[in-house]
């Protein structure tokens, strides 16, 4: 029997052990940039940077 493994989740070839879960740098690259872009997000209640900024600064005193 043999083991299947998934595809990469960005191109749907082949998985490759170097860059696992991808199949090659460009699909690992494309992956990071999909985070930075806000290509991809979680759910949740939405925030406003400036008030996380504001409560950490209140911490601090």
């Amino acid at each position: 029997m043999t083991k299947r493994t998934k595809p990469c989740p960005i191109c749907k070839k082949p998985r490759e052990e170097d860059f696992a879960p991808f199949c090659s740098q460009r699909c690992k690259d494309r992956d990071l940039a999909q985070w930075f872009g806000d290509g991809y997000s979680l759910p949740g209640e939405r925030v406003n940077p400036e008030e996380i900024a504001q409560q950490e600064w209140d911490q601090l005193d």
